[in-house]
């Protein structure tokens, strides 16, 4: 007989209040997004000091990283839209939708090594935030998502313009 660990509840708790408004976020889905800003964080820091061959390369793993993070949130939204079975109320539109944030980030990584393709990146995060926003005032993602999503877009975005430059 496998037991449950006696602090599972306490890892489904809110954070604490020093986290402003993210205290309703449960602590695990903000640890692990912090955690998913680290490489964006370093390799967009990275682009403002290396010089190439460098330089290109962090640029490199930075539209990868961030295409690969892209489709991972579109694959969010296609969890939602059929969560309840693909309704038509839901699963219509978002579902066709959900597939556009993998198919942004490869495009975003044919225009490399150009500075166009971090763009092309930052505002697919944008456009993604933007539908998570809409889906969970209708009640399909949980109500603490977007207070998770903002802040990640906006450090996720600032540094793939960071990288651009």
């Amino acid at each position: 007989m496998v037991s449950e660990p006696a602090d599972k509840t306490k890892r489904n708790e809110p954070a604490p209040a020093r986290f402003g408004s993210m205290n309703a976020v449960p602590r695990l889905p903000l640890v692990l997004g912090a955690l998913g800003l680290l490489p964006f964080v370093f390799l967009s820091a990275g682009t403002l000091f290396a010089e190439d061959p460098l330089r290109t390369s962090l640029v490199l793993a930075l539209a990868t990283y961030g295409a690969i993070i892209l489709s991972f949130l579109g694959g969010i939204q296609w969890g939602m839209a059929i969560q309840d079975g693909g309704a038509p109320n839901t699963g219509r539109h978002v579902l066709p939708l959900s597939v556009l944030p993998s198919l942004g980030g490869w495009a975003a990584l044919l225009l490399l090594p150009h500075h166009t393709g971090l763009l092309v990146l930052a505002a697919g995060y944008l456009l993604v935030l933007a539908m998570d926003i809409r889906l969970s005032s209708k009640g399909h993602a949980p109500e603490w998502y977007p207070r998770l999503r903002w802040p990640l877009t906006l450090v996720v975005a600032s540094c793939l313009a960071i990288g651009s430059l």
